[in-house]
């Protein structure tokens, strides 16, 4: 259900009356992503509101609701009629902070979420390997910076999510012809990202889930199809010829090294809910090249997997609960995960 402490653009600009019973409060911008946690909620008896970050009315000396609170901000928010998602988060996850919420996913986790270039500083700064890198903030200045980079590169956009702005170039000449043409797609903020190409044995990459601060299950993701990665079924996109496959990794497990480096640098960043991608190169390098700051989950991998990661999030959700209302030490949810 929508929270009314968070109202809609066409609400009356007043902090009505919300539950004085605790909940876990999620704010997000895509609604068909959160049905699969609505159930998962329900099944296991936690309270969950929605606040849909699509504008509304914020009363900044109002405080908020009792509960936990969940940032499920997507980079890719603009892309669904929600151009300013980012902003509103920002607003709404300061003014919880304020007031000494527990905040999921807050301010500075929303910041990774919208910028590859935090999330590349921050993986290289930790000692991953990354992939090469240019940031370009001007269209004028692609063609020169990428003569920088060896053909084959690819392009990304900054704030990114559902692999917008990636293309593959063979050449200079052709990613020329792409900044001077129409076709040319600008970045929610106006900054391209020249990468370069990362060469695999095969089209396949991993991506690592993580609830809690700890791992999950890791899903082996074909790439075959093209750069569209979410896992979730509401992202499927209509007429895609061969959509990704996502099939679970038994041979990834919390107790393998860059799993518990990745651990480590989640609980650094203070990063809870995550999913981690990774590939391995035909030279033998293992780069880290995406840091996602929420998940949505394969419907396949879940029944696959001994432990389902939207289950898992629930009861992990409701541990936090019980430990705001008093009943559960939260030395103990910490380890819970």
């Amino acid at each position: 259900m929508s929270d009314p402490a968070f109202p809609t653009a066409s609400a009356a600009p007043s902090l009505p009356v919300v539950p004085a019973a605790p909940a876990v409060h999620v704010l997000h911008d895509n609604p068909e992503w959160i049905a699969p946690f609505t159930a998962a909620f329900e099944a296991v008896g936690v309270p969950l509101i929605e606040w849909p970050l699509d504008g509304g009315v914020l009363d900044l000396d109002a405080e908020p609701p009792q509960g936990v609170f969940w940032s499920r901000l997507s980079a890719s928010s603009h892309t669904r009629g929600a151009p300013h998602a980012k902003d509103v988060a920002r607003g709404a996850l300061t003014w919880l902070e304020s007031w000494g919420r527990r905040v999921v996913g807050g301010s500075r986790v929303a910041d990774l979420e919208v910028s590859k270039i935090q999330q590349h500083a921050a993986l290289r700064h930790a000692g991953f390997d990354v992939p090469r890198t240019i940031a370009v903030h001007d269209r004028d200045s692609l063609a020169d910076a990428a003569r920088t980079l060896p053909a084959p590169f690819i392009t990304k956009h900054d704030q990114g999510g559902k692999g917008l702005g990636v293309r593959r170039f063979e050449d200079h000449e052709s990613f020329e012809d792409y900044v001077r043409g129409a076709d040319f797609e600008e970045s929610a903020d106006g900054i391209t990202l020249l990468q370069e190409l990362l060469v695999a044995p095969e089209p396949v990459i991993t991506r690592a889930e993580f609830v809690g601060g700890r791992f999950v299950y890791a899903v082996r993701v074909d790439t075959s199809g093209g750069f569209e990665l979410c896992p979730s079924d509401a992202c499927a996109l209509p007429g895609t010829p061969t959509p990704p496959s996502f099939r679970l990794d038994r041979s990834i497990a919390a107790s393998t090294p860059l799993i518990r480096r990745y651990e480590e640098l989640l609980a650094d960043l203070g990063i809870e809910i995550a999913g981690i991608e990774f590939l391995t190169t035909t030279d033998g390098r293992t780069v880290t090249y995406d840091l996602n700051t929420n998940s949505n989950y394969n419907a396949e991998v879940e029944r696959e997997a001994p432990t389902p990661a939207v289950r898992q999030v629930a009861r992990w959700f409701g541990e936090l609960l019980d430990a705001e209302r008093g009943t559960v030490p939260l030395d103990v949810v910490r380890g819970a995960a």
